[in-house]
């Protein structure tokens, strides 16, 4: 039977013998080779699938810690503030762990795919006419009151957990790569990263950190524009975070790295979803596209990577926003009659039966 993430890493987290061992099979997720970009580079990307955790997120990595030690605490309850991926999470590990849990979320503003998981688990949603910096104040205001573990990124331990991936990147190809790409909103997940490659080094099982990219969306870019933006927006949703929980932890990661924050154009989001779709057969959700959007951007603007080992974080499954997808990234379907010959003429031309179009 394959180990699981809290005994595999035990060295690296923060354990005791009261710290119960629970999984939902989180982590050792895929760290996939281009074939198609790599050759047109010149060098070697690798899309770290993290989408294919148990809710379809990153956010696993880091909540079975977190609420491994909520547990530990004996809390009962645990609460979140989300844009989707945080809260279908906390609403499974909730959901298996018997822990009741309630999730606050930005009214409009949740793709659909994340908000039924959450749904779907148990959860107590509570939607606020808001962005997600105030639904995560509100959080912070009465978890106290009403004694619920926060279980956001704010909690020390959903770092803690999330900084394993970066050990299995190292785990994989033999040594730190040498530029690292991921998405960039609560500004955690890059803070988590950073943590894991620091740990290994210090350790000395790799010898060097990676030069870390930070992506934004274009109007939910605070770590690159350098103040809060009040109202951001963005296509993608996990992304769409105008004030930045781990702001500081990422500005360390990114300068300690001798890196970038930049920021990419829905356009560009959806292109890199696209190609990732069409020419590795990848399909994630938006804000993970964000990422190879930037290494595109920044390798159409010379960044040098010949013979460069690059990994894109690809944070969440494509699954879990359908409506964009269906609305951006579709292509069409062709309809005709069950005649072989029908079907055939709809290979050779692409076109639907004219007759059949009335009806569909």
């Amino acid at each position: 039977m394959k180990q699981i993430l809290i005994d595999y890493y035990k060295e690296f987290l923060p354990l005791n013998s009261n710290t119960p061992k629970i999984t939902l099979g989180e982590g050792f997720t895929p760290l996939v080779k281009s074939n198609n970009f790599s050759n047109k580079f010149g060098c070697e990307i690798y899309f770290k699938l993290e989408g294919c955790n148990p809710t379809g997120s990153f956010k696993d990595r880091g909540m079975f810690l977190a609420v491994a030690k909520a547990i530990e605490k004996n809390k009962t309850k645990i609460i979140c503030a989300s844009t989707g991926n945080t809260s279908a999470s906390a609403a499974a590990y909730g959901a298996r762990f018997n822990l009741e849990t309630i999730v606050i979320i930005p009214s409009g503003k949740i793709a659909i795919g994340k908000l039924l998981q959450a749904m779907v688990h148990g959860a107590k949603i509570i939607s606020i006419k808001g962005n997600f910096d105030q639904a995560l104040s509100a959080v912070k205001n009465i978890s106290e009151s009403m004694d619920f573990e926060i279980v956001n990124s704010i909690n020390p331990y959903r770092l803690e957990g999330q900084k394993t991936a970066a050990f299995e990147i190292v785990d994989a190809l033999g040594e730190s790569p040498d530029l690292q790409f991921m998405p960039v909103g609560n500004a955690g997940n890059i803070s988590s990263y950073y943590k894991g490659y620091k740990e290994y080094k210090d350790k000395k099982i790799s010898n060097e950190l990676p030069v870390f990219f930070g992506i934004q969306a274009e109007k939910s870019a605070p770590l690159v524009e350098g103040k809060v933006i009040e109202n951001p927006a963005t296509i993608a949703t996990a992304i769409r975070i105008g004030n930045p929980a781990s702001a500081n932890l990422a500005k360390e990661a990114i300068n300690k790295s001798k890196g970038e924050f930049l920021k990419v154009s829905d356009k560009e989001i959806i292109k890199a979803q696209s190609l990732l779709a069409n020419k590795e057969g990848i399909f994630c959700e938006p804000a993970s596209a964000a990422s190879f959007a930037g290494l595109i951007k920044k390798i159409n603007s010379g960044l040098e990577v010949k013979d460069k080992k690059i990994v894109c974080i690809l944070t969440g499954n494509g699954l879990k926003d359908p409506g964009n997808a269906e609305k951006y990234l579709s292509t069409k379907i062709i309809k005709t009659s069950s005649d072989p010959q029908s079907i055939k003429n709809a290979i050779v031309t692409g076109n639907s039966t004219s007759f059949l179009k009335r009806f569909f």
